[in-house]
């Protein structure tokens, strides 16, 4: 095991056996760009994956780092992501054959958000090409890095009116960086050159409000991309020229957390608040003109807490009140209103036409057994969910027909990672770092449960044959390896 950080192994024969070893395997190495790999599916195309890993097994090498909740992308001979400590922020470069740290480029933090106590200001994961790597920071913007790190531009964000904090991660689309921003306020899309992060085109997203969704890229048979988020309420895919909104979906919840997945002619699109199943009870209230003409006591054309009177507003209050100015206005009122009737569940569609298609493109829905966090995984025509408590439920691509569903054994606290895939594979990491294997496979079975014996909330990394895995102090590289190599674990 070749391990980095405060020390090094002085085993340096050996060390260098696995490098050259390596090295002649890069030629078929596959890459993992962006959050989720490639187009945030999640899956890999490699054929060999390790199944059984861990802090003294299997083991290529680790690499100590700062913390942070971002996801390892893997480009060419790099690995990057982000960290922060109480003064900085931190982009890091490292091998992707030995781990070392290559370099690391430290901003100073102006600490302008506000997080969940599961969120951190390095969350959100960057997104790299041969030449550069392109990364967000919520109390910053974005940043962009060569590839020998020295900075190529910034683009100034914020701050953000989000109760979470923000977590969308950026994503390349041909020459542009794209970033979703949903918030409360002046929610927006994005897209900045790639080049010398000059502004392309932004888009208002008046519909929506907080949500911590990445997009992904539909590709029409003719014509440009499109960039596919899921947001508040709906999901919207818009023209990646210009930022046009094209077509959408209506009725969904209202604060997603999850990337959508595009495969098999359809789209997939996963939407709860906190992995409730079903729609909410519907609660019809009434508009808001009948609102204040009942109780608006002092006539300012606002609706107070006290004014509204109601029990389940002042549990919500911190929410609802999206300008945080102690009042609501009717958009206010009308997000609360659709609040109350999310629809918490799984949607497969089929994309494309023109405006709202909630009524034709909707193909199927599952209402039951949801994520919170995770996202869900498309592999070999079979969708995974994972739900807090370690429930793993499959379901038939084309149909939404369950296909099993059972507790994974060993791993039952939360979920924040989502599932990764590759090599007939399936690979699922708990908050407090319990890798469980399955085999791909309608009926799917335990291969292995490994222990990181660290939590982990960054979502797993696949490349070349390898495995990267952060947890909250490391950055691991696990693969099998040769006779030779193997003098190494």
């Amino acid at each position: 095991m070749i391990t980095h950080g405060l020390h090094r192994s002085p085993r340096v024969h050996t060390q260098w056996l696995l490098i050259v070893w390596l090295c002649c395997n890069m030629a078929a190495a596959s890459d993992w760009p962006r959050f989720r790999g490639p187009n945030g599916s999640g899956v890999s195309q490699d054929t060999q994956l390790p199944v059984h890993f861990g802090p003294t097994r299997n083991v290529i090498w680790k690499t100590s780092l700062p913390q942070g909740h971002s996801s390892p992308v893997v480009v060419g001979d790099r690995i990057y992501l982000t960290a922060y400590s109480d003064k900085s922020l931190f982009t890091i470069s490292l091998s992707r054959i030995t781990g070392n740290i290559l370099w690391q480029r430290e901003i100073p933090r102006k600490p302008t958000e506000r997080y969940h106590e599961r969120n951190t200001p390095a969350s959100p994961t960057a997104v790299a090409d041969t030449s550069s790597v392109y990364v967000f920071f919520p109390e910053l913007g974005l940043v962009a890095f060569g590839k020998n790190g020295q900075e190529r531009w910034r683009f100034p964000l914020g701050p953000f009116r989000n109760h979470h904090g923000m977590a969308s991660s950026p994503i390349l689309v041909e020459d542009k960086v794209v970033l979703q921003c949903d918030q409360d306020t002046n929610a927006l899309l994005l897209a900045v050159d790639k080049s010398n992060g000059k502004l392309v085109w932004k888009t208002k997203r008046s519909e929506v409000i907080q949500g911590f969704s990445t997009p992904v890229l539909y590709y029409p048979h003719a014509g440009s991309p499109q960039i596919i988020t899921s947001g508040s309420f709906h999901l919207i895919a818009y023209g990646a020229d210009k930022g046009e909104k094209l077509w959408w979906i209506s009725g969904l919840a209202w604060q997603p957390k999850t990337t959508p997945l595009v495969g098999n002619s359809l789209i997939f699109v996963h939407s709860t608040t906190s992995g409730t199943s079903g729609p909410r009870k519907q609660i019809d209230l009434p508009a808001f003109a009948g609102v204040l003409k009942e109780r608006d006591r002092n006539h300012d054309g606002r609706l107070s807490l006290e004014e509204a009177d109601s029990p389940s507003l002042r549990d919500s209050w911190i929410v609802v009140d999206l300008d945080k100015n102690g009042t609501l206005d009717a958009y206010e009122w009308d997000n609360y209103r659709a609040m109350l009737n999310e629809q918490n569940g799984v949607f497969a569609l089929r994309p494309g036409g023109r405006g709202d298609v909630t009524k034709t493109n909707v193909q199927w829905s599952y209402w039951k057994s949801l994520p919170n966090v995770s996202s869900p995984l498309l592999y070999k025509n079979v969708i995974y969910l994972v739900k807090d408590g370690g429930v793993l439920t499959t379901l038939d691509s084309s149909t939404g027909r369950v296909l099993k569903q059972a507790r994974l054994a060993g791993a039952t606290e939360q979920y924040f990672a989502s599932p990764v895939a590759g090599a007939e594979k399936v690979f699922l990491v708990s908050e407090s770092g319990k890798v469980t294997v399955l085999n791909a496979a309608a009926d799917w079975q335990t291969l292995a449960l490994n222990d990181l014996e660290d939590d982990c909330f960054a979502t797993p990394a696949i490349a070349g044959g390898r495995l990267y895995f952060r947890t909250r102090n490391a950055l691991y590289c696990f693969g099998e390896v040769n006779a030779k190599s193997s003098k190494s674990n």
